[in-house]
C-alpha cells in the first residue's frame, strides 16, 4: 500500500484530502505544521508528499527544501497562490508538481498515483545501477527504469521534468531545441510549465551534470533560440 504524508494545516482540507485518498487505497498520514511534517517524513517514509505553502510554523518553500535536502520523494505543493512566480519558486525548491486551490479531488489522484508510479524504483536495483561503468561516448546516461542519470558514473536524482528534458536531449545530441519544443516535451508531467520555468529546469540540470554550471559545456544556451545539448567529451580536457 502505497503512503501519503499531507502537510497541511486547515483540518478541514486536511481530513477531506485523507478521507478521499484513503478511499483510493492509500495509506495517509496528517501533519499539521512544517516541523511535525519534517519529522514524519522520516518516521513515516511517505511515497509522496502534498504540501500546503500557508503553514502556523515554516515556510513551505523551506519544507520543501529541507525535505528535498534528505529525500527523493516526489512533492506536490497545494497552495491558494496562482502567480507564476510562486510555481518558478515551488521548482527551485525541488517540488514536483503544483496545484492550486480548489482543485479536482479525481485530478489530484491521479497526478498521486502518476508521481509515485515514475518514482519507484528498488535499493537493490539502484545499488547495481551505481556500479555501472561510465559510458565511452557520453558523460551523461539514463536509468529509465528509475528515472535517474548517471552522471560521470554517479547516480544523480532529477525531478521528472528534468528527466523528460534530458531523455530529449540525449537522444538528439546537437540539435537545437527551442523553448516551445522542451514545453511541449514535459507539459504532461509540469502542470505549471512556461517559458521561464524551462529556464529553471535548465539551470538545475546544470548544477546537477556540468562540471562547472557557470560555464556549462554540456547544455548549451542558444541564444534568442533555446537550448541544446553536447556530449563533446574534449570539455573535460578545455
Amino acid at each position: 500500500m502505497n503512503k501519503v504524508l499531507v502537510i497541511e494545516d486547515d483540518v478541514m482540507m486536511s481530513d477531506m484530502l485523507s478521507m478521499y485518498l484513503s478511499e483510493e487505497g492509500y495509506s495517509v498520514r496528517q501533519a499539521g505544521s512544517g516541523e511535525e511534517g519534517l519529522r514524519t517524513v522520516q518516521d513515516f517514509a511517505p511515497d509522496i508528499v502534498l504540501l500546503d505553502l500557508m503553514l502556523p510554523d515554516m515556510d513551505g518553500m523551506e519544507v520543501c527544501t529541507s525535505i528535498r535536502e534528505r529525500s527523493h520523494v516526489p512533492i506536490m505543493i497545494l497552495s491558494m497562490k496562482n502567480e507564476v512566480s510562486e510555481r518558478v519558486q515551488a521548482l527551485k525548491a525541488g517540488a514536483d508538481d503544483y496545484m492550486c486551490k480548489p482543485f479536482s479531488m479525481h485530478e489530484m489522484t491521479a497526478r498521486v498515483e502518476a508521481l509515485i508510479r515514475r518514482s519507484h524504483f528498488s535499493t537493490a536495483e539502484m545499488a547495481s545501477a551505481e556500479e555501472t561503468e561510465e559510458s565511452i561516448l557520453s558523460p551523461i546516461q539514463l536509468d529509465a527504469e528509475r528515472r535517474m542519470l548517471l552522471v560521470r558514473g554517479h547516480l544523480i536524482e532529477t525531478t521528472f521534468s528534468e528527466f523528460e528534458m534530458m531523455k530529449l536531449f540525449l537522444s538528439h545530441p546537437g540539435k537545437v531545441f527551442s523553448r516551445e519544443e522542451l514545453i511541449n516535451t514535459i507539459r504532461g508531467f509540469d502542470s505549471f510549465v512556461t517559458d521561464r520555468a524551462i529556464d529553471v529546469h535548465i539551470v538545475n540540470l546544470r548544477k546537477k551534470i556540468e562540471q562547472n554550471p557557470k560555464e556549462p559545456r554540456l547544455i548549451r544556451t542558444v541564444w534568442g533560440f533555446g537550448y541544446k545539448y553536447t556530449s563533446d567529451h574534449s570539455q573535460d580536457h578545455d
